[in-house]
């Protein structure tokens, strides 16, 4: 009787998931040769368990001044990435002993992505992850299943390694192969099973925030880096990857991710600042993709190869067993609701509608009904089978204004009456930390849809690439047969404006610089609109976040960063200097119409819309004005301006902090100060407007929640969804 119950256990297990054990064999098999290809393409370098970071770290910094991180990747090289690089690389291998530029990164080969995607996700995202992730559990099942199968059959563990009678080739070698099969394929199932309950966050994940306590920063006793007690006791072996300091000021300090810990180091004296070791469940998941991928050793990449091809063999072989057992037994041409393809548009200032509107109209040219739009028109689309996303991202990850409203209509009522093909493109520059987040949120949330098929797994465009776009553009052809050109249908910037340089400020204490421009009475132009120009007279756009004073002068405050492209460009202007530029409308960020009172907190460059504001504030509604700045002389650059719009009581009060004076304050320290009164002005419908840094940003949302929910208690989402709480951060 346990006889039958564990045959049939095992035999239903098998039916119902050997299609997709099938493919994660086949694409799994695939994957294990990844690890050894890659190990080929990288430069041979020495033991990492050889070279301290004592030896290292001097030799990198010497050798490129301007180096921002360095990680270990999972094959053992070294990832540096610094603008030091020849031929304007900014990310390349090098040599842990001599620093020695070894080379571009190379990306990941086009094929194995494609294999990984589909071994991961089946191209269905989280759904598709869901089966893989189920598909792993009733592996392990299987695994059990059949050890206890086996063990009765040998008639206990100690028979477990006996002589079997050979029966039939399947009956034979099913038994015999998965004898010295089971425990990688146990492996392999264990190790897919939690990586998919991690990945559906299961077992919660634990965030490593490192705490650095700034007023306990010493700037002595200094010491070489090659003297730092930690440095010397840490191999590279060790290490996942290292970030250095962006300035030599001492707050600034060095991150090092070790594969336990992550640590805060003291550039100068090489105490360890804070410490904090990873959560179990993080160290587990590290472990666990070690021995699932293969990649922590060649070896057993080979091992786990042969494992998922016994499962290839097993399911023939059972499917052989049991049919033998079994034998004997039974502007727009076309309105949304009549167009085949339907394009929706995600853009901030405009640009990716440049790359909409090029495929809209080869579509239209090539015969195709097709429907164009913004993602916050998403509709029902009755006669749709294509549906396709170009969308920017705006800010932290966030949604570009016409897609502010997307996400909330598609968890609406709103259905698709058949399936849908669908294909999302994201555009942004790798240049920010969140790069095409928002595109990753649509097409996740997409894919989540039972009507929704994913057509081509999501694509991204790094700062208008047209090798980006081509890409993209053939392989969607080759999907729909669809001959769709692959050229980047980008066109010239328009809408251009004559500037003429009025001042150039710059403040002799530090790298930041006020830079005045005259426009035309006619120009439509606010503050809080951003500047919008090209310094190296192509598709590459910086913007900038406009204050008008005098009227109708622009004014940029500027912070001139080491071969920065755009902030090079304006410092190097002079009086009387003209170049062209474009003004792209910032409706979100304006000073608000009928605020009875206005908050206002930046630090840095980020009082430059604010100066405008102000200047232009003739009604004298309150406002408030928290700033942080490094000290007094960064503040100096503003004083004039901000004495005399506190004479004419445009702005009423003024509270600075100051970040690297005796007394060192931050922003958010201020608003703490004043939570009471802050608190009252959101309660009587009044905005705080946030400017400056993500960093900044983040901290200081995080004291308007508490004020929030302590003062109001409501939550700082009910403010922001009544537009009481606008940011524009970068």
């Amino acid at each position: 009787m346990n006889l039958s119950i564990w045959r049939y256990s095992h035999l239903t297990l098998a039916v119902s998931s050997f299609l997709f054990l099938a493919l994660a064999a086949i694409t799994g098999i695939i994957l294990s040769f990844e690890p050894a290809l890659e190990k080929i393409n990288r430069p041979t370098t020495p033991s990492l368990s050889q070279v301290t970071l004592a030896e290292s770290i001097p030799v990198w910094k010497k050798q490129y001044p301007s180096i921002s991180q360095v990680e270990v990747d999972d094959f053992h090289s070294l990832v540096a990435k610094s603008s030091d690089f020849p031929k304007d690389i900014q990310e390349g291998y090098i040599h842990p002993q001599t620093g020695e530029f070894l080379g571009a990164t190379k990306q990941k080969g086009a094929f194995f992505e494609w294999v990984n995607a589909l071994h991961r996700s089946l191209f269905l995202h989280e759904l598709g992850r869901f089966f893989v992730g189920l598909t792993a559990f009733l592996l392990f099942l299987i695994t059990i299943s059949g050890i206890l199968l086996l063990i009765q059959r040998q008639q206990g563990i100690r028979n477990f390694f006996k002589g079997i009678p050979k029966d039939s080739f399947a009956q034979y070698y099913h038994v015999v192969l998965s004898r010295w099969s089971l425990l990688p394929i146990l492996l392999i199932a264990l190790t897919g099973a939690y990586l998919s309950l991690v990945r559906f966050e299961v077992f919660p994940a634990a965030k490593v925030n490192l705490e650095v306590d700034f007023d306990k920063i010493k700037d002595t006793p200094q010491k070489k880096l090659e003297d730092f007690p930690i440095f010397k006791n840490t191999s590279l072996s060790e290490v996942k990857s290292i970030e250095f300091p962006f300035s030599e000021d001492p707050e600034d300090y060095f991150t090092i991710k070790l594969k336990d810990r992550e640590i805060a180091v003291n550039q100068i004296t090489g105490e360890i600042l804070a410490e904090q070791a990873y959560p179990f469940t993080q160290i587990m998941s590290t472990l666990s993709l070690d021995l699932h991928t293969g990649r922590a050793s060649i070896i057993l990449a080979i091992i786990l190869a042969i494992a998922s091809g016994n499962i290839l063999f097993f399911i023939y072989t059972g499917f052989a067993i049991t049919f033998k057992r079994l034998s004997g037994k039974s502007k727009n041409q076309f309105t949304a609701e009549e167009s085949r393809f339907v394009i929706l548009v995600g853009s901030e200032n405009g640009s990716t509608w440049d790359f909409a509107n090029g495929f809209y109209q080869q579509l239209i040219k090539l015969g195709e009904k097709t429907y164009i739009s913004t993602l916050n028109e998403y509709q029902s689309y009755p006669s749709t089978e294509h549906l396709v996303v170009f969308t920017s991202t705006y800010g932290a990850g966030d949604a570009p204004n016409s897609a502010s409203k997307f996400q909330e209509l598609l968890s609406t009522d709103i259905s698709q009456p058949s399936s849908i093909q669908i294909s999302v493109v994201g555009f942004g520059s790798r240049a920010y930390p969140d790069f095409c987040q928002f595109a990753y949120e649509v097409h996740h949330s997409l894919g989540s849809k039972s009507w929704a098929k994913p057509l081509l797994d999501i694509h991204t465009v790094n700062d208008k690439s047209e090798e980006d776009y081509a890409l993209w553009a053939e392989a969607w052809s080759a999907k729909t047969g669809i001959s769709i050109s692959s050229k980047a249908p980008l066109k010239q910037p328009n809408n251009f404006r004559n500037l003429e340089v009025v001042s150039n400020t710059s403040n002799q204490h530090d790298d930041t610089f006020l830079i005045k421009f005259k426009t035309k009475r006619w120009t439509k132009v606010k503050s809080g609109d951003l500047l919008a120009i090209y310094p190296a007279n192509d598709h590459r756009e910086r913007l900038y976040s406009i204050g008008v004073v005098d009227k109708s002068d622009i004014q940029l405050s500027v912070r001139l960063h080491e071969n920065g492209l755009g902030s090079g460009f304006l410092h190097r202007l002079k009086a009387g200097d003209t170049f062209k530029a474009k003004i792209v409308q910032n409706s979100h960020f304006h000073f608000p119409k009928n605020s009875p009172e206005v908050i206002m907190i930046c630090n840095g460059t980020g009082i430059g819309p604010f100066l405008g504001m102000l200047s232009q504030n003739n009604k004298q509604v309150p406002c408030h004005l928290y700033a942080g700045f490094r000290d007094k002389s960064s503040l100096g650059l503003y004083q004039s301006q901000l004495d005399e719009y506190s004479q004419q009581k445009k702005l009423n009060t003024l509270a600075v902090a100051l970040s690297r004076e005796t007394e060192k304050l931050y922003v958010g320290d201020l608003i703490k100060k004043d939570a009471h009164q802050i608190a009252t002005i959101l309660k009587n419908g009044g905005v705080i407007m946030i400017c400056g840094s993500l960093a900044m940003q983040k901290d200081v949302m995080v004291v308007l929640e508490q004020i929030c929910e302590k003062e109001l208690s409501q939550s700082l989402s009910h403010y922001q969804a009544h537009e009481q709480i606008l940011s524009d951060c970068y």
